[in-house]
């Protein structure tokens, strides 16, 4: 819920700071808290929202917000690019306020409540320039053949944040400066580690996919996520088992409020690992983490609207490193928990009750694989 809480915090903030003016880029628009913080800032509010398929259709929850804001005095735009416009983006320009909001988290109930999501702030001159320079771009644009020619598709540009090595790109990018090919060959250059949770990767083809598995199948260390069950791709989990690993419902074995898990989708596709990151070797001086709401797929980098940031800096790499971790392990236990075989009954492990009896982190001094995991954590 941490993001839901700065990011409604931040749109107080640009409320609070009346000189400031306020540029949105919004894939989805339905949580009712971000809305009306939008409609609170009328004129001061220039706003993008995507209008594909059902963000189009005259009754969605994009359309009623867009005619609602509009109503208000905000400038309103619609378009999905050359695709969609994936972009979940806040520019906050102001005497008192200077910050932006980018990363995977979409303003809806889901976004913030359900699914596992990141959204990134930044604040400062630097930040606020490059975003609303691609705001421009976008308000200007309204297809790849456009935006890819812009200066916000064309190169990697800095933030300018102090002490951070944080460079920002925008798509849809043109042939000529696409960045998805680079990225998988930056994933195959790991030495130590190789962390991410992907949304869509099992749907995914290409040239990231293909990076991902030839280092899964190397001796560099991989946790991974997807958001369904993958085939053709084997992820190594901490028992040394190869697993695809996936979310999964909790449920069965559950008491209630907890085996009553809200998804808001039917089948469950998408609605809980919805993060888009890659952390490459968290432990080294190089580490480094690719984030923001690109899908590292041919449509995010050449036909959607999409931020995608590159971070340098061990600090960070760790803090995402953290999140893949937390979020494989609980979905391995879940994958583990629906097989045949699995424990009935949820409970702690003991102490021995005998002197010189294994311990329930005993494994982690005697096993290569769990040696392996406490060596690169510890």
């Amino acid at each position: 819920f941490e993001a839901r809480h700065a990011i409604l915090e931040l749109l107080d903030e640009a409320i609070a700071d009346t000189k400031a003016k306020v540029d949105v880029v919004a894939y989805d628009l339905s949580e009712r808290e971000v809305y009306l913080r939008l409609r609170k800032l009328a004129k001061r509010l220039r706003i993008i929202i995507d209008n594909s398929a059902e963000h189009g259709k005259p009754d969605s929850a994009e359309s009623l917000a867009a005619a609602r804001l509009e109503k208000a005095g905000a400038q309103v735009k619609r378009h999905h690019m050359s695709n969609l416009q994936h972009n979940k983006t806040i520019v906050v320009t102001g005497p008192k306020c200077k910050a932006v909001v980018c990363g995977s988290t979409n303003y809806t109930w889901r976004g913030f409540l359900v699914q596992n999501n990141n959204a990134l702030i930044a604040r400062g001159a630097g930040p606020v320039k490059v975003f609303r320079k691609a705001f421009e771009d976008y308000l200007g644009n309204d297809n790849q053949a456009g935006f890819g020619k812009t200066d916000s598709a064309s190169a990697w540009q800095d933030l300018g944040i102090a002490g951070v090595d944080t460079k920002v790109t925008f798509s849809p990018h043109s042939e000529s400066n696409s960045v998805l090919n680079d990225i998988a060959k930056d994933v195959l250059k790991a030495k130590s580690s190789l962390l991410y949770s992907l949304a869509f990767l099992a749907q995914t083809k290409g040239s990231i996919r293909e990076a991902v598995t030839k280092v899964t199948e190397s001796p560099v260390f991989t946790y991974g996520m997807a958001d369904r069950q993958i085939g053709g791709i084997k992820l190594e989990t901490p028992d040394g088992n190869v697993y695809p690993v996936f979310p999964q419902a909790l449920s069965k074995n559950l008491p209630e409020p907890f085996r009553s898990e809200p998804s808001g989708l039917s089948g469950g596709v998408g609605t809980r690992m919805h993060h888009k990151f890659v952390v490459i070797d968290f432990d080294k001086p190089t580490a480094r983490v690719y984030l923001g709401s690109y899908n590292f797929s041919n449509p995010a980098d050449q036909k959607n609207g999409e931020n995608l940031l590159l971070v340098r800096d061990r600090r960070v790499a760790t803090s995402y490193m953290v999140e893949a971790v937390r979020i494989f392990d609980h979905y391995h236990f879940r994958v583990l928990q629906s097989k045949n075989g699995a424990r009935t009954k949820l409970q702690l492990a003991v102490p021995p009750a005998k002197a010189g009896a294994k311990t329930w982190f005993d494994d982690y001094f005697t096993r290569a694989q769990k040696i392996r995991d406490r060596e690169i954590f510890c």
